[in-house]
């Protein structure tokens, strides 16, 4: 098997747009199929797209903005995971990741009141902001009012929600919730449930009743500023997959520079069996971390950069540090440093450019890139997943900008917080399933434009 890309192909194709790699879609909700709340016999299907769609951004703007989210993101897991293997007393309540790439449209209460909300695999719990405020920060839609909604229900402090959460109490026999980030951001208010609407249009539109959701009226930090509140699709059982009784959910990433938008499919709607591809199920055991339930650990064996195989122990440690998690709200992939310091020297040693030290990226491996790109190959990179090999395409981990005269590595280091995330820059044109029931992670290579 070849080992190289030729550059000249690759970037015949792509260069012009691969300097927004770093720019990922975020949602916005077109449900498909209609479904019941307790028990889900179909699936459904919501369009994803990016935070900053619709922003006048030039190209480089968006991979600033990009590589400062996915920075503020790394810095919350690394918090998290000092919180998880801390002796500090003075630690109160479990954090969760927070924030993210993509944001999805929907509607709460009778009659329904629109907001967008962050989508976090990181994370659980459902909240909105609402009236009356304590503190709230600024959002595009009017805060949530539950006095305005007949369908709002205040939880019982004995209900299997209530329990659920890491930190709560109890106020006149209703649970009060408090949830804390990685950067220490928190939202802290009433639980209840309420009828949540999905759908861009009358024809697409579907409700959902008694979803159970973190009404917030004491809300602090910064990273909420995009959406009104947090939609988790954690493994634990306050997300909105598990409420839903969905078994499975995937997503399909289209290419950055591909206009058409993603897609997420949840239910039966996320078999693999229901695309069209031809290509290979590759599938690897999701793994469990008691310290970190609601994240996607996968087993990581090694990585190969061309004919250069790089051993990697993935393992979480007895304190319930290390690991590698796949997350579609961190933009490129992070590995921790003395893993990334081995893969960068194989780039260094097989790409035969000139390093680029000027730092004006903000990416840890950048390459300066030479008038005559015919003769530039690139090396190959695959994932080494228990089970399952995954091989990349170029798209999926360089990007070049001919403007500025660089070629990238679209993977960074985490530093000595020892975990790592697998991005979506990397899951692109891949359908991604989380098969909750069957604990497994499917990629199926897929154009996800055509999905």
């Amino acid at each position: 098997m070849a080992s190289l890309y030729s550059l000249s192909s690759f970037m015949s194709v792509t260069l012009s747009t691969l300097v927004i790699l770093f720019v990922h879609p975020a949602f916005s909700v077109s449900i498909r199929r209609a479904l019941e709340h307790q028990t889900v016999q179909t699936g459904f299907r919501i369009t994803l797209d990016h935070v900053d769609s619709g922003k006048n951004l030039t190209k480089f703007q968006r991979v600033q903005r990009g590589i400062k989210r996915g920075q503020h993101r790394l810095q919350k897991f690394s918090a998290m995971a000092l919180a998880a293997t801390s002796d500090n007393s003075e630690v109160e309540a479990p954090v969760h990741a927070g924030s993210g790439e993509f944001l999805m449209n929907i509607a709460i209460g009778s009659p329904p009141e629109t907001f967008s909300a962050i989508i976090d695999t990181g994370s659980d719990l459902i909240w909105t902001q609402c009236k009356p405020c304590k503190q709230c920060y600024d959002q595009p839609t009017p805060i949530f009012d539950p006095k305005k909604s007949s369908s709002f229900s205040k939880i019982s402090c004995k209900s299997k929600l209530c329990e659920a959460l890491p930190s709560s109490t109890c106020q006149d026999e209703a649970c009060q919730y408090f949830y804390q980030y990685g950067d220490y951001s928190t939202t802290e208010g009433v639980m209840a449930t309420e009828t949540f609407t999905f759908g861009d249009s009358d024809d697409d539109k579907v409700s959902i009743t008694k979803i159970g959701f973190g009404c917030g009226s004491d809300n602090e930090g910064d990273g909420f500023s995009q959406g009104a509140g947090l939609v988790g699709l954690g493994r634990g059982p306050l997300s909105l997959v598990s409420q839903l009784k969905q078994p499975k959910f995937s997503y399909c990433l289209t290419s950055i520079d591909n206009s058409k938008t993603s897609t997420l499919l949840l239910g039966s709607q996320a078999s693999v069996n229901s695309t069209q591809s031809s290509e290979p199920i590759k599938t690897t055991p999701l793994i469990r971390n008691p310290s970190q339930p609601s994240f996607y650990y996968l087993s990581l064996e090694g990585i190969s950069v061309g004919d250069t195989r790089v051993p990697i122990d993935t393992k979480i440690e007895d304190d319930g540090s290390g690991g590698l998690i796949i997350d579609c709200g961190t933009t490129i992939s992070y590995l921790y440093g003395n893993v990334f310091s081995k893969i960068k020297k194989a780039f260094i040693s097989q790409t035969k450019l000139a390093v680029d030290d000027s730092g004006a990226t903000g990416l840890d491996l950048c390459f300066t890139l030479p008038s005559d790109t015919s003769e530039v190959e690139i090396p190959k990179l695959v994932f080494h997943f228990k089970g399952a090999d995954l091989d990349l395409p170029a798209e999926n981990y360089i990007v070049a900008d001919s403007s500025s005269g660089v070629l990238c590595l679209a993977m960074g280091s985490s530093g000595t917080s020892g975990m790592s995330i697998f991005g979506n820059i990397q899951q692109q044109n891949f359908l991604v399933t989380h098969d909750l029931e069957k604990e497994t992670l499917s990629f199926v290579p897929t154009k996800c434009d055509q999905l």
